[in-house]
């Protein structure tokens, strides 16, 4: 793992949030619409963003308006895309990973809560592990998804149905939230975060023996 612009030197935000989203723009003008929204108003908020660290789709769109309305912007990058020649040249920090496992790990240090936009497969990989280390009590950080456009309805369906058949428990289901409007959704974000660090009853990660947690964030410590 590398910095390229040094963490360090550059002080990040108290309060960061990871933004999971495509690396297109997709078919709808809305999808860029709201990444750009976002960007701006956590830029406002003194909000960080933590994303991907891509130059194009709506991770470029998000982090670009970030930047240019005056907020901090830390990506995370593996290897592997630095040849394909994506990589955001502008960021206030680039982190760059060995390896996608070390990423989302680096991502998930770095980030107080996660927002999901309209993406692809990686959009989902990188929301259900979330999802699925809130499951297992590795952390109470909060979890949402900005529904633009209604894109995750299909999905929001198949969840409630995996619930409906017994896959999905309500109390699980229960840890993604979804939002239409970016101020109620930052507002919520902040006041769970705020309740989640005060609840001494919640299980912090550090108590929790779970092997693949380990193994992906020790060297993060």
């Amino acid at each position: 793992m590398r910095i390229n612009r040094d963490s360090e030197i550059i002080e990040r935000p108290k309060f960061n949030i990871c933004v999971f989203c495509g690396s297109s723009s997709g078919n709808n003008s809305a999808y860029t619409n709201i990444a750009s929204s976002l960007g701006k108003t956590m830029a406002e908020k003194k909000i960080g963003l933590i994303y991907g660290g891509a130059s194009i789709g709506l991770m470029g769109t998000i982090a670009d308006k970030c930047l240019s309305s005056g907020g901090s912007v830390t990506g995370v990058l593996p290897s592997i895309l630095e040849p394909y020649e994506i990589t955001h040249s502008g960021l206030s920090s680039l982190i760059i990973t060995n390896t996608m496992h070390e990423r989302k790990a680096m991502m998930y240090k770095l980030s107080d809560a996660f927002v999901a936009l309209p993406g692809g497969f990686g959009t989902l990989d990188e929301l259900f592990e979330i999802v699925t280390w809130a499951q297992l009590d590795i952390h109470q950080k909060p979890i949402a998804l900005l529904n633009v456009a209604d894109f995750f309805q299909s999905l929001l369906t198949y969840i409630d149905l995996a619930v409906e058949e017994g896959f999905i428990s309500e109390k699980v289901r229960a840890l993604l939230s979804v939002y239409n409007d970016i101020e109620l959704m930052l507002e919520n974000i902040c006041d769970q975060s705020s309740l989640a660090a005060t609840d001494n009853t919640l299980v912090s990660a550090s108590n929790k023996m779970i092997d693949e947690y380990s193994l992906l964030t020790e060297e993060l410590k």
